[in-house]
């Protein structure tokens, strides 16, 4: 079938079958040895990707739509990304792919789409348009680049192998430069075991307070299509790109490093306990009475006030060639995902930007922001399918 006719839509096709995905909190394994031959599950009322055990890989493709793409492109668009992402996160190649062999190591990929504001705009829906997909407000401490700065869609493409991922986003873009350009590709790295929180290039442990799968991945994440009945099953993401000045960080010894972060060096343990996963005691002091956990410390400005101001991260490394007469050009791809992003992120963002202690050694060069909409929960749909003909 060609990429053509399926773009334009009609009886060829509304033939082709369209597959989402589930809930990937688990792989399947049977008959295979091999780590780079599991899969994740991809049919499903949520997309993976969000509630699946973060891979040691990570592409974010932002694009823009081409003037003049209306809502029947869009929907070609999908239905060529459902049904090449359903084949790649199972080992198989997509339709007319040029590099077959690069498809039979899945090693756990998964592919996530997400729609920017513009989106709803080209496809006149503006009035499906959830409440907080918009730019985040300016924070003082941005200095935010265009280069890595709002999409009008994206694909947020993950696997244990850097090789799947790169073929995931050579197949998914190269069938679609009619409709999209390429605003920016950022990708991202970690090493954890499963389980088990990563490091950022910082050397302290990354994401320790984090959701779990169960209810509260229901009650904080994903949307239960009370506002908008499209999007149960959805949720939203924030995606920011955070510089790091690891030249002047490298001059702190632990102890600064401790205070400044609020967590041991050796174990990401809180400084009052002796574990990771300990709970911090904000009101504890020492001797003279200072707080044991400065107030300051990004522990301290990070956590929620309230239960509701909690949300899942999903972060990654990132390290790129450096600027001339630097050393590093290294940071975090910080995503992070909620129902609301006005009543759960910008709270701590804002508390964030206002006074934390790593905003000496950190910078936000890029922001955007995406509706996640819903898996496809059998063959024969696409996605976004209740979004555009809801």
């Amino acid at each position: 079938m060609s990429r053509r006719v399926l773009l334009g839509g009609g009886v060829a096709a509304a033939g082709v079958a369209g597959i989402g995905w589930g809930a990937a909190t688990l792989t399947h394994r049977e008959h295979h040895t091999d780590p780079a031959a599991r899969t994740v599950p991809f049919f499903g009322a949520h997309q993976s990707g969000i509630d699946t055990e973060p891979q040691d890989q990570c592409a974010f493709v932002g694009f823009d739509l081409v003037p003049g793409t209306d809502r029947a492109d869009i929907i070609g668009l999908l239905r060529i990304w459902t049904d090449d992402a359903a084949r790649l996160t199972q080992g198989r190649p997509a339709l007319a792919d040029t590099e077959a062999e690069l498809a039979a190591r899945p090693a756990r990929l998964t592919i996530t789409v997400g729609f920017g504001p513009g989106l709803f705009t080209a496809a006149a829906l503006e009035h499906a348009r959830p409440h907080w997909l918009k730019a985040l407000p300016p924070f003082t401490i941005d200095r935010l680049e265009e280069a890595y700065t709002g999409a009008d869609l994206l694909l947020q493409i993950c696997a244990d192998e850097a090789t799947t991922v790169s073929h995931a986003v050579r197949v998914l873009c190269k069938n679609v430069t009619s409709l999209v350009r390429v605003r920016w590709v950022q990708r991202g790295f970690r090493n954890a075991s499963e389980g088990q929180s990563m490091r950022n290039l910082m050397g302290s442990v990354d994401g320790t307070v984090n959701i779990a799968s169960g209810v509260d991945f229901d009650r904080l994440v994903w949307d239960d299509g009370t506002g908008l009945p499209w999007l149960a099953g959805g949720t939203s993401m924030v995606l920011r790109r955070i510089a790091m000045d690891l030249d002047t960080w490298d001059e702190l010894d632990d102890d600064g490093r401790e205070l400044s972060v609020g967590r041991r060096v050796a174990n990401g343990a809180p400084l009052t306990g002796t574990g990771e996963f300990d709970d911090p005691d904000f009101e504890a002091v020492d001797d003279t009475g200072i707080p044991v956990i400065p107030p300051s410390s990004h522990i301290a400005r990070a956590h929620h006030s309230t239960d509701g101001e909690r949300f899942l991260r999903r972060g990654y490394n990132y390290d790129d060639a450096p600027a001339p007469g630097t050393v590093s050009n290294s940071g975090l791809l910080f995503a992070c995902f909620q129902r609301d992003i006005d009543a759960q992120y910008l709270p701590v963002q804002q508390r964030l930007a206002d006074f934390d202690a790593l905003n000496q050694w950190t910078t936000p060069i890029g922001s955007a922001v995406f509706a996640i909409p819903p898996g496809v929960p059998k063959p024969g749909g696409y996605l976004g399918q209740p979004l555009f003909e809801g």
